[in-house]
């Protein structure tokens, strides 16, 4: 599926504050996509003065470090990124986590525990942690050479025990335990009453109810997967960074592909005239659908897909074992049970029903789209050793492609420039929510690659919106939205009203152009995806910061994300702003005719080679038992028991799978993205409906409910009031192109 393409790494990140326990188990960004979503209060400057109060060498530590002071100074209350060196962030870190726990500690040696003087002021505790944190977390992703990756390495058993040592402060959960029996006698609002429920599952599902002996060991356990996922991610973004492959035969690849391979063989300091291809998605699968070459396509291919092989398959046992004792600490039969208990699905059984119902269409059809292949290379006299492998699929369905459909992806190309695809993206947003975008070049952030905007509606500030869209050293792979301030309006008294205004980042892995950067069609999709995600931060209209932006549960996160990416489909938008780069004439009809007629071209492969990695996620972490556990050999016997058609690959194989092993956030939650895809499916089919597809009425519903709503109520009741129903999947199976398959 083009949603499933990248890694969204949504809310991956090493903490997350005030998040549910199934988020803490994380190390996102990216992701995620769910990348992506770091919850960040805002930042109050009577801390500064209260973290004096320690000692000389902490008030040394306050006064000299950017992340400690006070940024009223700075535009918008941006991070002071320009003075921000790495050996900040380890005394900021270890400060704001012991201010956090003294406030905490106030809050449960409160007399009469109330909503405000126990829930809503837990809500707003830990405001200069998450401050901090946000800047953390987000180069940790973005921008995060040896130098952070030491101190990541360093930090993150020490913020994962803060923050289970959070939900331990002796009698705090006794006072929201309180305040929860008494909820329905309180007179609260209803967004109140699901604060008041959210904070108490967080606790119990964090292990406040526990004996001690037990909230021990969850510590630990917690300790420990942190620094696993930590080192896990950090072996894959340095194999990653590390391979290259100097390419002299580019024979078939576009011109695009070739520019960006002389980007990336500068720099690494190689000679203009060099060629290098990386590891990067946006690289590896131009070139094998492109490449005439056969032998480079299997050379690329085969380094691709056993990334992290020689390194993380010993700590993908490890993490599953400690994720099994958690879940039976818990109470729970296996890991896949105790995370899906806080999502819509409620029970594994429930996903897989709705996987395999998938499952089964999609194999029919990729088997059918694997025999055309196979006929196209027979027809065409072509002697193909071993026959048609993983690393002649995209190369051949490109020729079909072109000859069933008489499209070359090539063509599109010059229609599709990031600023063209840019322009789309902001024009959408402003004809459904009347967001409008001004650049903000005198504000200077992390790298220059990253562009900022204000984000207005009329003469009202809605965000600060960071996009950081190229692939470079020491950054994640993938796409993913977090953010740097989340939205809230739990502030304290007098506190300055810009803090209540969202710091939303998107980052994309596009390969830079010298002058154009030119993006697939699915890169386009990407791009709109993440847009989503960021809209679900930028639109949040929640009174308390938990509930805010996209602190959602797991399976409605990417709800946003895939309704938004449907705007890039339509005829109208296309037209309007893919024009050719050099003469500035719209997308010709004929080509535009011919892309859709092929949409729902290798949908079976698509499918397949997301909803393997979905199944296989489910099933791995079902099993009770990992002792004799072996990745490789569960892989294969999967793959041979489910039917995996020929020639296909799991998209995220187990040893670079960061969505499942670099956080727990998507740990037997890979299949969120098809549970959303029938709700955007459904969601979008409201707008056709309505015969405009911009239309005012739906648009302020889509806000309301989907965009804004944030967690201030049940997604299943979001949906409905949205839709006036429960979702159907019928509208996905037929985007699909799958509905005509028994």
């Amino acid at each position: 599926m083009r949603l499933h393409q990248y890694s969204c790494l949504v809310a991956c990140f090493a903490y997350k504050a005030k998040q549910s326990s199934s988020f803490l188990q994380g190390v996102r960004s990216q992701f995620s996509s769910d990348a992506r979503n770091t919850r960040i209060s805002p930042f109050r400057s009577n801390l500064l003065f209260a973290s004096t109060m320690s000692t000389p060498t902490t008030f040394i530590a306050t006064v000299h470090n950017p992340l400690l002071t006070d940024w009223s100074s700075q535009p918008f209350q941006l991070p002071p990124f320009q003075q921000i060196q790495v050996e900040h962030f380890a005394p900021a870190l270890q400060e704001a986590m012991q201010i956090h726990l003294q406030e905490l500690e106030e809050i449960a040696q409160h007399p009469d525990p109330s909503f405000e003087s126990t829930i809503a002021a837990f809500d707003r505790a830990g405001a200069l942690l998450d401050r901090v944190t946000g800047v953390y977390s987000n180069l940790c992703s973005s921008q995060n050479p040896p130098e952070l990756q030491a101190v990541q390495t360093q930090m993150a058993p020490l913020l994962s025990r803060h923050a289970s040592q959070r939900y331990q402060i002796p009698g705090l959960f006794t006072a929201i335990d309180r305040v929860y029996q008494q909820r329905d006698t309180l007179q609260l609002t209803p967004e109140q009453q699901r604060l008041v429920e959210r904070i108490h599952l967080d606790f119990v599902r964090a292990g406040a109810a526990l004996s001690a002996e037990q909230q021990a060991e969850v510590s630990d356990i917690q300790a420990q997967l942190a620094t696993l996922q930590t080192q896990f991610q950090q072996n894959v973004m340095a194999e990653e960074a590390s391979w290259t492959l100097e390419i002299n035969d580019w024979s078939g690849c576009p011109a695009s592909l070739i520019e960006a391979a002389k980007a990336a063989a500068e720099e690494r300091g190689h000679t203009e005239n060099q060629t290098f291809m990386t590891l990067s998605r946006s690289m590896v699968e131009p070139f094998l659908t492109y490449s005439d070459n056969r032998q480079l396509r299997q050379q690329v291919w085969e380094a691709w897909v056993a990334r992290g092989e020689q390194t993380n398959l010993a700590l993908t046992k490890q993490i599953l074992q400690l994720r099994q004792r958690l879940a039976q600490i818990h109470g729970y039969p296996n890991f896949a049970a105790f995370q899906c208990a806080d999502r819509m699905a409620q029970t594994p059984e429930k996903v897989n029903e709705l996987l395999e119902n998938v499952w089964v269409r999609a194999k029919e059809a990729a088997n059918q789209e694997r025999k055309m292949l196979e006929e196209f290379v027979q027809d065409e006299n072509v002697c193909l050793e071993g026959g048609l492998q993983a690393w002649d699929w995209r190369y051949y369905a490109e020729k079909v492609r072109q000859t069933k459909y008489d499209l070359d992806e090539s063509l599109l190309r010059p229609y599709f420039t990031l600023n063209a695809a840019r322009e789309a993206l902001f024009a959408v947003s402003n004809k459904l929510f009347g967001l409008a975008y001004t650049k903000r070049p005198d504000l200077q952030v992390y790298h220059p690659d990253v562009d900022v905007y204000e984000v207005r509606e009329k003469d009202r500030l809605i965000a600060i919106f960071l996009h950081d869209n190229f692939a470079r050293s020491h950054k994640s792979g993938g796409a993913w939205m977090s953010e740097f301030r989340s939205q809230s309006r739990n502030l304290p008294l007098g506190s300055d009203p810009i803090l209540q205004v969202p710091v939303v980042i998107n980052n994309n892995n596009f390969a830079k152009g010298s002058e154009h950067t030119f993006l697939s069609y699915d890169d386009c999709h990407t791009l709109f995806h993440e847009f989503g995600h960021a809209h679900h931060g930028m639109l949040s209209n929640a009174d308390y910061g938990r509930l805010a932006s996209t602190n959602v549960l797991t399976d409605f996160v990417e709800l946003p994300s895939q309704l938004m990416e449907h705007w890039f489909d339509q005829t109208s938008v296309l037209k309007q702003y893919c024009k050719h780069y050099e003469t500035g004439e719209p997308i010709p009809d004929n080509l535009l005719e011919k892309l859709r007629a092929a949409r729902s071209f290798q949908q079976g492969f698509r499918t397949v080679e997301y909803s393997i990695c979905a199944l296989l996620d489910m099933k791995m972490h079902q099993l009770d038992d990992y002792t004799d556990f072996d990745m490789m050999v569960f892989e294969k016997q999967e793959l041979e028991r489910l039917g995996m058609p020929a020639a296909i690959v799991m998209r995220h194989r187990p040893a670079h799978f960061s969505h499942l092993f670099a956080t727990s956030m998507y740990a037997a939650g890979y299949y969120v993205y098809q549970w959303a895809e029938v709700l955007d499916a459904d969601a979008f089919a409201a707008f056709e409906e309505s015969g405009n597809i911009f239309d005012p009425e739906v648009a302020r519903k889509a806000r309301e409910f989907i965009y804004g709503a944030g967690n201030t109520r049940a997604p299943e009741e979001l949906f409905r009031s949205f839709r006036g129903r429960d979702p159907k999947i019928d509208f996905m199976l037929k985007k699909k192109g799958l509905v005509s398959t028994n």
